[in-house]
């Protein structure tokens, strides 16, 4: 007996829950205890006065039961005689389409609810097209909740056209429309014959005939991303992880990417003992014939068809944060067992759900879709989410928050990203700075507008020119002049102007340069991309400490003024947070400490590490 997996989606209050309670109750998998407790639930929480509410046999969060409503995720086996089911009954509410993503992501089809009375809503058609984005080709329209419009075959019909305009741009193919009531169980378990006039399948009929393919992943080539590296002894090193897809057996050979070394394999090893073959959905631990380069986030695959490894990318990205997609920020990128830092570029557009437009986007708001291209630190070995959910589908996570803000799914790598090579030269950066007898660095100073950086870093620089050390200031005024003079001062803008001079700063140490730097770099976010940037211990981040009062009263230029008046937008302090060190190297309070002692003590700090 097979296993169809499938999710329950659409707008608030559509009776998704009681839809999902039905089948469980007509399956006759409620024990008795159950549904005492259910009876007795639906008499002290339940919204449907003497009845048994079905919905609080899946809504199990006190919050959802208090507010009538599905929050999390919910997951529950049914069976009948034909097949067994996994459903994912998911919220409705856009605050939480995120737990809508995460229930679309395993399943096979998504049953579409529309309340009768309201009909195709927003929040309908961004579910369908989530889930259409997310893989899922089989569709339900179920419009429910039919006896509260007489089970009348005209408000249905209407449903049905109006979705099938949205099902033809959105690219949904295969939609099967079943009117219904959760509630008193019409056309659920069996069909009606309170509907005549309708002569399909009843909701159970249809999902028992829903095509599944559980073969499709054991067809695919050979692929292992690898979780764990297992050495339990000197004489023992097996490649751990879950099979996702394709076959394997000793001798094969296989390709370990994204080195791209062969090898082949010796053993399949599992607790229960070796074996001849392993196929997909299978945990095992791999071990190779030869020393290569293989550890965590590493991909095993089959030789004669490996998937691909590239840094630069075009996706469908999904933004699921409270606050909005700041492009050129580095965010955690998780894709199987890889982790990367991934920086997204402005979106390509936007698609607006209810239209199918593609609109021009600055950025993605939470709940919004759109197209974007990013770039990655390292190589990711990935493969198109239509060919692989495993290998295509990732997640970004904001390094200060630790919280998940998007999931995407990879269209292709960019041709730009395979035709660009590093150069090999020479003279290496070691070379250029026995050269200049020092060692290379990044004085990264920052705080407010008026804390006293650029004051700092001349007296920095005049002190270690007068010493003959090799050094260039960059300074935040002077960079905005050339460089960076395209930006404004948006988050993003700020964003875009740190990445660069953070790039400037580090071919600059690539010269041997020790290099001071005087900008506001109101995020810490950027800071630590700039410090990842260069080798441990190059980057010396020194606070530029002073009260907010203080450094307004300092302003000759009379900046904060203009902030306060409204005449200057996103003025850090003002109208645009600071997001103050928590580590930095060097501390300056600039309340207590001169110009003069806060350079001499920063040249000395930098003269120590020689």
């Amino acid at each position: 007996m097979d296993l169809l997996r499938f999710i329950t989606c659409g707008s608030v209050d559509d009776g998704k829950s009681t839809l999902i309670g039905r089948l469980l109750y007509d399956s006759k998998l409620i024990f008795d205890d159950q549904l005492a407790v259910l009876e007795a639930d639906s008499r002290r929480v339940g919204t449907q006065g003497e009845d048994i509410d079905f919905a609080l046999l899946v809504d199990g969060l006190s919050a959802e039961r208090e507010q009538g409503i599905t929050i999390d995720v919910a997951y529950r086996f049914f069976a009948s005689a034909a097949r067994k089911f996994i459903v994912a009954d998911t919220p409705g509410h856009e605050q939480y389409t995120r737990n809508m993503v995460t229930g679309a992501s395993t399943a096979d089809a998504a049953v579409i609810l529309v309340d009768a009375r309201k009909g195709v809503l927003t929040q309908t058609r961004r579910h369908s097209f989530l889930a259409k984005l997310i893989g899922i080709r089989h569709f339900v329209l179920a419009v429910n909740k039919m006896d509260l419009v007489d089970y009348d075959q005209v408000a249905f019909d209407s449903i049905v056209a109006d979705y099938a305009v949205f099902a033809r741009d959105a690219g949904v193919e295969d939609v099967t429309a079943i009117p219904l009531s959760g509630l008193k169980g019409d056309n659920v378990m069996e069909r009606s014959a309170i509907m005549p006039w309708f002569d399909g399948p009843s909701l159970l009929e249809h999902l028992e005939r829903v095509p599944v393919d559980d073969q499709a992943e054991s067809r695919a080539p050979f692929r292992l991303p690898v979780q764990w590296v297992n050495r339990p002894n000197q004489s023992f090193r097996g490649f751990s992880g879950l099979i996702a897809g394709g076959q394997v057996r000793p001798g094969e050979t296989v390709r370990v990417l994204p080195s791209g070394k062969t090898t082949r394999v010796s053993r399949i090893v599992t607790h229960d003992g070796d074996l001849d073959e392993a196929a997909a959905g299978r945990s095992v631990t791999l071990t190779l014939a030869d020393e290569v380069d293989c550890s965590r986030g590493s991909v095993i695959a089959a030789a004669t068809a490996p998937p691909e490894a590239a840094d630069q990318f075009q996706a469908d990205l999904v933004w699921m944060g409270e606050e909005p997609l700041l492009p050129g920020r580095g965010y955690w990128l998780k894709l199987g067992t890889q982790t990367v830092t991934a920086t997204v570029h402005p979106p390509k557009y936007e698609i607006n759900v209810n239209s199918q437009e593609q609109l021009a986007a600055k950025t993605l708001e939470l709940n919004g879709i759109g197209v974007v291209e990013f770039a990655t630190d390292a190589p990711l070995v990935f493969e198109p989410y239509a060919d692989s959910r495993t290998l295509g589908g990732f997640i970004l996570i904001d390094k200060l928050t630790h919280a998940t803000v998007a999931c995407g799914m990879i269209h292709f790598a960019l041709r730009r990203s395979q035709n660009i090579h590093w150069q090999a030269l020479e003279i290496s950066r070691e070379a250029r700075a026995r050269q200049k007898h020092q060692k290379p660095a990044v004085i990264w100073l920052t705080g407010l507008s008026g804390a006293g950086k650029s004051t700092i870093a001349n007296l920095v620089e005049k002190r270690l020119h007068a010493l003959g050390r090799h050094s260039f200031l960059l300074d935040g005024d002077n960079i905005r002049h050339g460089l960076s003079r395209d930006l404004g001062f948006t988050d993003a803008d700020r964003i875009e102007n740190i990445r660069r001079v953070g790039e400037v700063a580090k071919l600059m140490t690539d010269a041997g340069l020790i290099v001071i730097t005087a900008f506001i770099s109101p995020f810490r976010a950027e800071r630590e991309l700039v410090r990842q940037m260069l080798p441990e211990g190059e980057f010396i981040e020194v606070f530029v400490d002073a009260p907010l009062a203080e450094a307004e009263r300092r302003d000759v230029k009379g900046l904060y003024a203009k902030a306060r008046a409204g005449e200057l937008k996103n003025f850090t302090g003002v109208d645009s947070a600071y997001e103050a060190p928590q580590a930095p190297e060097l501390r300056i309070d600039t309340m207590t400490m001169k110009a003069e002692e806060a350079a001499e003590r920063i040249v000395e700090m930098v003269l120590q590490r020689h």
